[in-house]
């Protein structure tokens, strides 16, 4: 599993999404998807990481299935588009690695 490439996540999600009737979500209905799932991220950091602890009578989710499911709903709203997914991250890495080249504070050797 940990060997699977971007390409590889798309095809699969393509694959489940494809037996459906319905198919995609509409653009619109894919971010409120993405800003839902951002949100039960952010609580799962927060019950984690913050000062606010869970309650016991709530359910045990981890940050590793949060983002999961925003992967999930990235990779359909990225083939709904047309988007290869490899594609934008290699542009998003040229843009970091040009404009933001300076920005930070390189560590030392290796």
């Amino acid at each position: 599993m940990a060997d699977k490439t971007l390409a590889d996540v798309q095809r699969e999600v393509d694959a489940y999404i494809s037996q459906f009737k319905e198919g995609y979500f509409s653009p619109l209905a894919m971010l409120a998807r993405l800003s839902e799932e951002v949100g039960e991220l952010a609580r799962e950091v927060n019950h984690n990481f913050g000062p606010k602890p869970k309650k016991q009578d709530e359910a045990d989710n981890s940050i590793e299935l949060e983002l999961g499911d925003i992967l999930f709903i990235i990779t359909c709203f990225a083939n709904s588009l047309g988007i290869d997914l490899a594609e934008a991250h290699d542009k998003v890495m040229h843009k970091f690695n040009t404009r933001d080249a300076g920005r930070w504070t390189k560590k030392d050797g290796p």
